[in-house]
């Protein structure tokens, strides 16, 4: 462990694999940010926290697990010479349940029948995000653990990133739900960057690798306009006033 701590070697392992693990995680604050906006705001920060805390407990788990994760990456059946394993299969659900997830709420919003007629708004709303949250966060923590085994061979410096990443998403997971909740023209987007994401997913099951590099210079642009949109949204409200 001192030899960790003194290695300039493992500290740039940690800065770099703590960033990916950042950029990864992306992923799980966009959709804990769709989720969460339908329900109260009390339930809401309850639902971020339980997210966010099983996305850790899950990503250590799987660390703890390499051999069976490793193990995951094998093929368990062959169709027309493209070989599945347990990972593919995982990613192709993950994937399939986020765009249909997202094209759901897609049309919710379209229809606008939101809040007044949307799951949410029923009794068991809550249990069921949650129920959602853990589903995706399993296809998550898989895709960025395997990534990170990848990079770095160390344990103790996969779970310091892994944390890191963590906390830094649970700063961050309250002003993007806060930001989606107060300006609704963003929950569209939000939406359509699921979709985005759950495409990327069934790609990569199906051994066709998008660069997550084009899918986050296209989530970061189009943030970016509609950045500019609100503020200007807000600045002629202020003139008008």
């Amino acid at each position: 462990m001192m030899e960790l701590l003194t290695s300039p070697e493992a500290w740039a392992a940690l800065l770099t694999l703590t960033a990916l693990e950042i950029v990864l995680g992306i992923d799980n604050i966009i959709f804990l940010s769709v989720l969460v906006s339908g329900i109260p705001p009390a339930q809401a920060k309850r639902a971020r926290q339980i997210g966010l805390a099983l996305a850790l407990a899950f990503r250590i788990l799987l660390l703890s697990l390499l051999v069976w994760l490793i193990g995951m990456t094998q093929a368990v059946f062959t169709v027309k010479d493209l070989a599945f394993s347990w990972r593919d299969i995982i990613l192709i659900g993950g994937g399939l349940f986020l765009i249909a997830k997202a094209t759901h709420e897609i049309h919710n919003e379209v229809d606008a029948r939101g809040e007044a007629h949307g799951s949410t708004s029923k009794p068991g709303a809550f249990f069921w995000v949650i129920v959602q949250i853990i589903v995706i966060d399993m296809v998550f923590s898989l895709d960025s653990i395997i990534t990170a085994i990848g990079m770095v061979q160390e344990l103790p410096i996969m779970i310091a990133a892994v944390i890191i990443a963590c906390v830094i998403m649970y700063v961050a997971s309250g002003p993007v739900a806060r930001f989606v909740t107060e300006h609704p023209t963003t929950k569209m987007l939000a939406l359509a960057f699921l979709v985005l994401i759950g495409v990327a997913l069934v790609a990569d099951g199906f051994k066709f690798h998008i660069p997550r590099g084009y899918i986050y210079f296209a989530i970061a642009f189009s943030a970016a306009v509609e950045l500019f949109n609100v503020l200007a949204s807000r600045n002629r409200k202020k003139t008008v006033n």
